[in-house]
């Protein structure tokens, strides 16, 4: 079944968005890291830890996740250092 709107593969990371993991203090060091990107079509990408199987139950009425999404987390001070870069709508 199509959706009104589609993630493209091909489309390209342009941009982080707020600041890395390290600068907020959010990694020890490793390579796996939360993380905001926009894409070269505009869309966003977030890295973050994967709790579909944690919160899918328990989502708020109205909210549904389709069989090819996935609910990740990411740490609060990341979305707010990128508030920036996040052009108002």
């Amino acid at each position: 079944m199509a959706h009104l709107w589609e993630a493209d593969p091909s489309a390209l990371f342009l941009r982080r968005l707020g600041k890395s993991a390290a600068e907020l203090g959010n990694t020890d060091g490793d390579d796996k890291c939360p993380d905001i990107w926009q894409l070269d079509n505009g869309d966003i990408a977030v890295i973050g830890r994967d709790l579909t199987d944690d919160y899918g139950p328990r989502l708020p009425k109205g909210v549904s996740l389709g069989s090819d999404e996935r609910l990740v987390v990411i740490p609060g001070n990341m979305l707010s250092a990128a508030k920036a870069d996040i052009p108002d709508a």
